[in-house]
C-alpha cells in the first residue's frame, strides 16, 4: 500500500482486540464497539503555519495511539480498513 496523507492528516489502522466471553455468548461484529486503539500507518508533512513554515508532527509511523470512536473518515485500501484523521483528533500516544 502506498498512501501519503496531506498536511496534518494521519492514516491509522484500528487495532482489533480479541474478546473472550466467559458465558460463551458470541457478540456479532455489528454489535461490537469500534476499537479506540490504532496504529499509525502514514503521516503527512505537517500543517502550514501563518508564517509559511511547517509545524512538525507529534506522531510517526508505527506509533500506537488512541482515537475517538467516530473520529476521522473511514476508507478501504487493498482490503484494509483504515481511518484518515487530523492530528488534533488524536487523543493520546501510547507507550512513548
Amino acid at each position: 500500500m502506498n498512501i501519503r496523507p496531506l498536511h496534518d492528516r494521519v492514516v491509522v489502522k484500528r487495532v482489533e482486540r480479541e474478546e473472550q466471553l466467559r458465558s460463551g455468548i458470541i457478540i456479532p461484529d455489528t454489535a461490537k464497539e469500534k476499537p479506540q486503539e490504532a496504529e499509525v500507518v502514514a503521516v503527512g508533512p505537517g500543517k502550514i503555519q501563518d508564517d509559511g513554515s511547517r509545524a512538525p508532527m507529534d506522531v510517526k509511523k508505527g506509533d500506537k495511539i488512541l482515537i475517538g470512536k467516530y473520529s476521522g473518515s473511514e476508507i478501504k485500501i487493498d482490503d484494509e480498513d483504515l481511518v484518515i484523521l487530523r492530528e488534533d483528533e488524536i487523543l493520546a500516544v501510547i507507550g512513548n
